[in-house]
């Protein structure tokens, strides 16, 4: 494997650490990473050709071939990446966002306002599609960031429907899965399960670890299923309206500044899977109406932390396009 190989797949792994921590926090969408990072399409692409076929190319030709010509490579890399950003970090952010939720929550807020300045210089013309487009996928995504969320404890099968569902809105940017999950209920069903199957394994229960890994497989098996579906939608969108697609995918981030939006009153609360009381329904306020002390100047210092986080990652890849 030559040098620039090993670079790309290490970038890519990072990538998809960035992906997972993203994906872990109910409000921010892993799509945003992959499509800010600029492996939105070839992620989309990838997924879309990969189909049994490996399996026959696979016969014919042997795995290298196989391997090589699905770009595998690329994806078991990038999905490494989250598995191990997922593991590793969803109790660190879980813990950031109860002892410090307005930073992390201004991070992520000045994080997608960079976002949708890079997505927003994409659309080379703002026609009539892509401005209804845009409206209209803002006024979706304020709505669902605002929908009560549905009861835990729902039944297995469940599990399959709430990953079709949630997989979609991991991979569109603006979209967060982890808050799909939460209002379908299976947010603490999944989390749960990860957690179990740490715990069963370290612990060496048995019991816990079979319930647990059942859980994540038709948890699996339905995210494969929306995966494959809507990424043969999502292709041929980027394919013949590339323009619109970009204009509606803003769309979508402007709607989620809701979810992240750092200032909030806390109308329910909700019990999470370590058995605290954690925020269900909130309101966004101004900082001046805050309960609390609104830590204005040092929620203002992470946003621009989250903005030039972006800012340098689009530095950063018109620099590799230039020397290319």
């Amino acid at each position: 494997m030559s040098s620039n190989s090993k670079h790309r797949l290490v970038s890519t792994f990072f990538k998809g650490i960035a992906m997972g921590a993203a994906d872990v926090v109910p409000g921010v969408s892993g799509g945003t990473i992959a499509f800010i990072t600029g492996i939105y399409e070839t992620l989309i692409t990838t997924i879309d050709r990969l189909d049994f076929g490996v399996f026959k190319l696979w016969k014919k030709q042997g795995f290298k071939a196989a391997w090589a010509h699905y770009n595998l490579s690329f994806l078991a890399t990038l999905l490494l990446g989250v598995a191990v950003s997922i593991i590793s970090l969803a109790k660190l952010i879980t813990y950031l966002l109860t002892e410090h939720p307005i930073l992390v929550w201004a991070f992520f807020f000045g994080l997608i306002i960079a976002s949708i300045i890079f997505i927003i210089k994409q659309v080379s013309r703002w026609n009539l599609p892509a401005v209804a487009g845009l409206i209209i996928a803002a006024i979706l995504s304020y709505y669902i960031t605002i929908l009560p969320p549905l009861s835990d404890g729902q039944p297995l099968w469940f599990l399959f429907i709430a990953g079709f569902i949630a997989i979609i809105a991991m991979i569109l940017p603006g979209l967060s899965g982890a808050f799909i999950l939460l209002l379908l209920g299976a947010y603490e069903m999944v989390i749960g399960s990860i957690t179990g199957v740490i715990e069963g394994i370290t612990g060496s229960d048995s019991s816990l670890l079979g319930t647990s890994m059942l859980q994540l497989i038709v948890f699996g098996i339905g995210a494969i299923a929306g995966l494959k579906t809507f990424s043969k939608a999502l292709r041929w969108m980027f394919e013949h309206y590339k323009n619109t697609t970009l204009a509606v995918l803003t769309g979508f981030m402007i709607g989620a500044l809701n979810k992240v939006w750092p200032w909030k009153d806390v109308l329910s609360f909700r019990t999470n899977h370590s058995g605290e009381q954690v925020p269900l329904l909130e309101k966004s306020v101004l900082p001046s109406q805050f309960d609390s002390e609104p830590m204005i100047l040092a929620a203002l210092a992470c946003a621009l932390v989250g903005c030039f986080l972006i800012l340098g990652f689009e530095w950063y890849a018109n620099r590799k396009k230039i020397a290319a």
